[in-house]
């Protein structure tokens, strides 16, 4: 199933096309008797012993870096004009995960750092107009992330091919859209929100919390590919960096929504 998170399309550990896995056995052939009679005499080796992909070492991973992420919001929220150079960090840091071929924990957790401090800053920010918007955009992000997590466990939402090119379609749509607006509230044609003001704005803040939503089932059915594949345990780390980066930006847009509807 093709990713929309470019975070999983660079890597091979997550496609479903290519070998049947990583690594090859030693031939039986090529071993005595002895040899053979040891290797049947050991216990059966997990992934762990395999160093292979499992769910619960990218968990820790995925957790670590979310921790990562909130030690430097906090360093956001008490020093916000920190947020515009994260940013700028946070896109170098995203652009260079994203296209190197092995992932490196030093590089994903560099990235939850600066991009913690981005959220922070743009998070104090929104909470200076509206008071206790952060808590509430907090609290949604987990509820979906939660939901979602809990449908896509229970089987009762998986991604589907059609549903993906129709996410995908709208996803190009959506970026085309935000920066149309961009342009427009930066030359000061618009301003506040620009064009997602008003029943408008509400509208399309849905439609794209329902599309960062459908992301994250994606994510976790590349991180369900990779371990069923075998894939090696360094890509927890790119499984890890890509739900990090769909959570920022549903948290971001729920942000948002929220404040459209204050006002």
């Amino acid at each position: 199933m093709p990713s929309s998170n470019p975070a999983f399309t660079n890597s091979p550990a997550f496609s479903s096309r290519g070998g049947a896995g990583f690594g090859q056995a030693q031939s039986a052939a090529t071993l005595s008797a002895s040899q053979l009679d040891e290797l049947y005499a050991r216990p059966a080796a997990g992934p762990a012993e395999t160093d292979r992909m499992t769910y619960e070492d990218t968990i820790v991973k995925t957790v670590v870096s979310f921790g990562i992420l909130l030690v430097g919001a906090a360093i956001g929220w008490f020093v916000p004009v920190l947020a515009l150079p994260a940013a700028i960090a946070g896109f170098v840091l995203a652009m260079v995960n994203i296209f190197k071929k092995k992932p490196s924990p030093a590089l994903v957790l560099s990235y939850a750092a600066v991009e913690g401090v981005f959220v922070g800053g743009i998070s104090q920010f929104f909470e200076a107009v509206y008071p206790g918007i952060a808590v509430q955009a907090v609290l949604a992000t987990l509820v979906v992330v939660g939901v979602t997590l809990a449908l896509f466990a229970s089987g009762k939402v998986r991604a589907s091919r059609k549903a993906t090119k129709i996410f995908l379609i709208a996803m190009v749509g959506y970026m085309v859209f935000s920066l149309v607006n961009l342009g427009l509230t930066f030359f000061g044609v618009l301003d506040g929100f620009g064009l997602r003001e008003g029943p408008i704005g509400v509208i399309i803040g849905v439609l794209v919390v329902i599309m960062a939503a459908y992301s994250l089932v994606l994510d976790f059915d590349n991180v369900k590919t990779g371990v069923q594949r075998g894939a090696p345990r360094i890509f927890g780390w790119t499984a890890a960096f890509g739900i990090m980066v769909t959570v920022v930006w549903l948290y971001l847009e729920l942000l948002r929504l929220l404040a459209i509807f204050r006002d």
